[in-house]
């Protein structure tokens, strides 16, 4: 699993999500990606269930690239303790994704096994998403903000 190896604080308050995701939001690396149209909290192994779902399904030849990394921990105290006596330990590490974010991105394999692999991947994500995806004619031409959410 994902999970920073020291952080500058070992315990984060909850926070809020809201609005659209100002980065990560449009295909940076491959020509296939999954992109966020609800916010959430995606825990560390939901982000390796999909990087596994991806490249099972599309074998050798793609490339895959995850657009994520959990760095907010999740605190929880043990079953069964009183209130008080402070805050609990960290049970697992979650990545804050807002609508718009690219989740996860793949190249080097035809649209229809991205479809379908991204497809198996999304089965796993607990939002809503969508395909999105690099023309062949902007491949190589500045993809600075394509494709965004509207």
């Amino acid at each position: 699993m994902l999970s920073p190896e020291r952080t500058r604080f070992r315990k984060q308050h909850r926070g809020r999500m809201k609005g659209r995701s100002a980065r990560g939001n449009s295909i940076c690396f491959g020509r296939f990606g999954l992109q966020a149209l609800e916010p959430a909290w995606i825990t560390s192994r939901q982000i390796e269930a999909g990087r596994r779902a991806i490249t099972r399904h599309a074998r050798r030849g793609g490339k895959v690239w995850i657009r994520l990394f959990p760095d907010k921990p999740i605190t929880a105290r043990p079953a069964g303790t009183r209130m008080g006596s402070g805050k609990g330990s960290t049970e697992y590490w979650v990545s804050v994704v807002k609508p718009g974010r690219a989740l996860h991105e793949m190249g080097g394999v035809p649209e229809s096994i991205a479809g379908a692999a991204t497809g198996i991947a999304a089965y796993k994500m607990p939002i809503r998403t969508r395909l999105i995806n690099v023309p062949v004619e902007m491949q190589n031409a500045n993809r600075k903000d394509y494709p965004t959410i509207k």
